[in-house]
């Protein structure tokens, strides 16, 4: 049996119903009173126990990415990449990972519609034989931001408005329109794939670059892509309002039932990999996730095959409580010097310990599934692995406790310049070029059409002054674009420009 799966008794097997401890219980139906009439007695510990743990049965929602859904299955090799990485899982075609995923939606708390126009999670945790290693995907190839000290604000100003606790579209546009960055999201967002037609049907990317290192030490920056066997589908918004009206959790129930009906979910994982000494000279700075790297630069390499196969035994065993960081990672892969990735390296286990407890490893379904953990951290609340029993809780020592293996150390990383405020060097109208190329390239006429009616709609009720600087943004883009949505926001029954 899959030590992750939770052991659940049969039909046809009666059990004893019992406290949280194991003592058979007498009745459930009434509680233990003074009388008919009297008071409930504190000496019901069958009540306290039930009611105490019904009390704290909610964990706190993530921050981000609470509307969620997933399963289990595998990873296969499928192509020889030990030219980029030493990574164990990553060398032996045929090699098959157990893994687990988890999709969602960014902004919405739970019970939110899992169709909203918002970007999707696309997490997967690898249980590999050197620990365990996540992938913490997005549905976009690129984001909002490049520097995380923005991160708090991009999500609050999505959120709901802090004094009428209303979603407020002049919060997000204001800050898209002073944020230029963001625009080449945006337009994906408001574009046909801003709604996807369940999670089987849409791509994930890592956006971020990260560094797989090979045998030999030779290193490449290395960008993640997702690509789903089914097709990428979308939903047209007037779509998702008629479903909306029928369940809020659309994409969850397709992938339930897909998956329920003995049927498979797979994806093909391709890189993109620049040689480390070329990254530095690069038209785009590589560290920058607001941009990516043209497949004209750095063609798609393809490495392997995503496969879900079974829906979770208990959802919130497996689904609410699994933890992924972009942290978890292994010999032969590493971390660039990406300003995102090196904060939710710190974000993503921090939360998790705020949320899920100290020990959250210790869960089931975030606990590596080779070997033990042998290491020197004791103690904390819901410590349930035999605390590492007797063995030395501290190093230097002479008692034969667990050392290093100075050969999975990371390639070392030459660092200069000055402890500062540093601003992206390679920025203003650079940050301009791939939107401009979307516009004029990728979208056509009908897609264009969309974008700018989809924005408008977002847009309609908010200030003047927030439309004339979108306009003005867009405009910075493509001419043709800023034209077009100044004319569909006059046309609005709105405030006007």
């Amino acid at each position: 049996m899959d030590k992750r799966q939770t052991v659940v008794s049969t039909a046809n097997q009666q059990q004893t119903l019992t406290t949280s401890q194991g003592m058979p219980v007498d009745g459930n139906q009434h509680s233990l009173t003074a009388g008919p009439r009297g008071p409930i007695l504190l000496s019901d510990i069958h009540f306290i126990d039930k009611m105490a743990k019904f009390d704290r049965e909610r964990i706190p929602e993530r921050v981000v990415h609470a509307v969620g859904a997933g399963g289990f299955g595998h990873f296969e090799l499928t192509h020889d990449v030990s030219k980029y990485t030493k990574a164990k899982f990553l060398n032996g075609v045929g090699k098959q990972t157990p893994i687990c995923v988890r999709f969602s939606t960014t902004l919405g708390e739970r019970g939110f519609s899992d169709l909203d126009r918002d970007p999707r999670g696309f997490a997967i945790k690898m249980y590999t034989e050197e620990g365990n290693v996540d992938f913490v995907c997005n549905n976009t190839p690129f984001f909002f931001i490049r520097d995380p000290l923005k991160f708090p604000d991009v999500i609050h100003s999505r959120r709901r408005n802090p004094q009428t606790n209303i979603r407020d579209p002049n919060m997000a546009w204001d800050f898209i329109s002073l944020n230029p960055e963001s625009i080449q999201n945006i337009m994906f967002l408001f574009s046909e794939r801003g709604i996807s037609d369940g999670y089987r049907h849409m791509d994930g990317f890592s956006a971020h670059a990260y560094k797989w290192v090979n045998a030999k030490g030779d290193s490449f920056l290395v960008k993640y892509h997702i690509k789903t066997d089914a097709g990428v589908k979308s939903i047209a918004p007037e779509d998702s309002v008629k479903i909306e009206q029928r369940t809020k959790d659309y994409s969850a129930e397709d992938l339930w039932n897909h998956l329920g009906s003995g049927k498979a979910a797979s994806w093909t994982f391709f890189i993109q990999a620049i040689p480390e000494a070329e990254a530095a000279t690069y038209r785009y700075d590589v560290t920058d996730i607001t941009k990516i790297w043209p497949h004209g630069d750095y063609p798609l390499i393809p490495v392997g095959k995503f496969v879900l196969t079974r829906n979770p035994s208990n959802n919130f065993a497996e689904m609410e409580q699994v933890a992924f960081s972009p942290g978890n990672i292994c010999p032969g892969i590493e971390l660039s010097n990406d300003r995102i990735l090196q904060a939710r390296v710190f974000s993503y286990p921090d939360t998790q310990r705020h949320r899920l407890g100290a020990n959250f490893e210790q869960i089931p379904v975030n606990c590596p599934m080779y070997g033990k953990i042998h290491n020197y951290q004791r103690d904390g609340p819901m410590r349930v692995d035999g605390n590492q029993g007797g063995g030395v809780n501290y190093e230097p020592n002479s008692l034969g406790g667990p050392v290093e293996d100075p050969s999975t150390a990371a390639k070392p990383v030459a660092v200069s310049g000055h402890a500062m405020r540093n601003l992206y060097a390679n920025t203003g109208d650079i940050d301009m070029e791939q939107p401009r190329a979307f516009w004029e390239r990728v979208l056509k006429e009908e897609s264009k059409k969309y974008l700018v009616n989809a924005m408008t709609k977002s847009m309609r009720t908010c200030r003047p002054d927030i439309k004339q600087r979108m306009v003005t943004l867009c405009t910075n883009v493509h001419p043709e674009f800023g034209t077009r949505l100044k004319t569909a926001l006059e046309n609005v029954d709105a405030p006007k420009l």
